[in-house]
């Protein structure tokens, strides 16, 4: 019977080309399986082991050790009281094993530990296979379509299989078996029967790389694709950057008679592509991102990592796009916030923000309009930059004598400090009512009332992940501490 296992295991390895460990550990499982059948216990945990030298195996059935509390299973589990019996050593976690009779190992258990390995086998191959095509760091996967799942798509390409969802399809795209179809490799997920390949035609990536099979300047480092923006099967941007002087990088994407750039298109089910001429000054770059649209001036805000864009009114339309499909596109392809308004709205917004800039320098240096005025024409936006910036500077402003940029600057170091200790006193007030909540420590609610979450009500009203996002505690706590807010709702 012992030679009999050798054999089986010597023989399946050699015809499947696969490690002997592999084949023994499917036959183990197999031979646990057909033990638990012939106990009449289905639900038992049973251990087979096999001796990989002469063929011998032994079959034991395992409880896990669990307080008494929680112990549910008769068959898998077994309560702390008991199995302290057994080894006074024992502790929750542990497992404890005794013998099972071992299964007769004839033609009908050969046969059902076969079938068991053959699976256990091709599992193995399917995986192996999947991961010398990662190996490949290969993004495109170029395949025929198998099946079709609930609206996904089975891609078979080569020995792989790969699945495209019906959310990562182009809008309206409507694949049949046996199409042609390529796909980007967005992710491999771990699912039961190994890793599965996750393909996506709306990714931008995806046009990156078809533009890579196009243009071969681009694999030969002549030519780089900086960023892509989508609107999957209607418009697209890509921006270009030439490494050669000597080529023109939006004509070299283009092609002869526009052969390449039609030949993406014709991929991406007609998608419009824009390509995009990439600059290192972001102002530049927005405004080429933009075209055909024409850019009076550019107002950029570096804290807030926006830009507000002044156009033409007849040029409006044409900035924004159809449902701001334009102005979305240019802001994601360029990495900015993007702001698009008229001279009037600019000006508007300019005679704002100056009216409030003027009565806080009024009201918090203690100074006239005058002034302030001076100020703001010299470009002091807050009072951060009046106590801090450099006092060279403020000399230079031929308005301002020595005398009267210390005593600004002493002002706006005061109003700061004043500010602040104002501001500390209002989170720690507003922090009582948090602190009074189950869970809440002091420290989390300060964190959470400086964050503007003042009341347990507003903490009830946020969900988990915004929580997290705005006080970046972890997603797990900021559930916990949702649910408890919301607690007395439901009483």
């Amino acid at each position: 019977m012992s030679k009999e296992v050798l054999m089986l295991v010597d023989a399946l390895a050699r015809e499947k080309n696969v490690d002997t460990d592999i084949v023994f550990l499917a036959l183990e499982m197999a031979l646990a399986s057909a033990t638990r059948k012939k106990h009449g216990e289905d639900d038992i945990e049973v251990r087979v082991e096999v001796d990989r030298e002469n063929g011998d195996f032994n079959s034991y059935q395992v409880w896990r050790v669990v307080p008494d509390a929680e112990w549910l299973s008769e068959f898998q589990e077994m309560p702390m009281s008991q199995a302290v019996l057994r080894n006074p050593d024992i502790q929750p976690g542990d497992v404890i094993e005794d013998p099972l009779e071992p299964i007769d190992f004839g033609r009908i258990g050969a046969q059902a530990a076969k079938q068991v390995i053959f699976q256990k086998i091709r599992d193995a191959e399917r995986e192996q296979i999947l991961n010398d095509f990662l190996d490949r760091k290969e993004s495109l996967v170029t395949g025929t379509v198998k099946r079709l799942e609930r609206g996904s798509a089975i891609i078979e390409s080569g020995r792989i299989e790969a699945l495209l969802p019906r959310d990562q399809m182009i809008q309206k795209e409507n694949l049949r078996v046996g199409d042609r179809v390529r796909g980007y490799l967005a992710r491999v997920e771990r699912v039961g029967r190994g890793p599965q390949l996750i393909l996506s035609r709306i990714a931008p990536e995806f046009i990156t790389k078809l533009f890579e099979l196009e243009v071969p300047e681009i694999e030969e480092g002549l030519l780089d694709i900086k960023s892509a923006a989508r609107d999957p099967g209607i418009r697209a941007k890509i921006a270009v950057k030439s490494n050669d002087r000597r080529l023109d990088p939006i004509g070299t994407c283009v092609g002869m008679r526009g052969s390449r750039v039609q030949a993406v298109t014709a991929e991406l089910g007609g998608e419009r592509v824009d390509i995009i001429l990439w600059s290192e000054d972001p102002a530049q770059f927005v405004i080429n991102a933009l075209a055909p649209a024409e850019v009076n001036s550019i107002r950029v805000d570096e804290d807030a990592h926006s830009m507000d864009v002044v156009v033409d009114e007849e040029q409006l339309a044409q900035a924004i796009g159809r449902m701001g499909q334009n102005v979305r596109l240019a802001s994601e392809l360029t990495g900015w916030e993007l702001n698009i308004m008229t001279q009037d709205q600019a000006q508007e917004k300019d005679s704002a923000e100056s009216t409030h800039l003027r009565d806080l320098f009024v009201r918090s240096l203690d100074v006239d309009q005058d002034v302030a005025d001076i100020l703001i024409q010299e470009g002091f936006s807050s009072l951060e930059e009046v106590a801090y910036v450099p006092i060279n500077e403020m000399l230079e402003i031929e308005a301002l004598d020595e005398g009267t940029v210390n005593e600004l600057r002493s002002r706006a170091r005061s109003a700061l400090l004043t500010e602040a200790i104002a501001s500390e006193e209002r989170v720690e007030n507003a922090a009582e009512d948090l602190q009074n909540m189950v869970g809440m420590d002091a420290e989390t609610a300060i964190l959470f009332a400086a964050k503007g979450v003042t009341t347990v009500q507003e903490l009830a009203d946020l969900a988990a992940d915004e929580l997290s996002e705005l006080t970046g505690i972890d997603e797990e706590r900021a559930r916990a501490l949702v649910m408890t807010a919301r607690a007395p709702l439901f009483e």
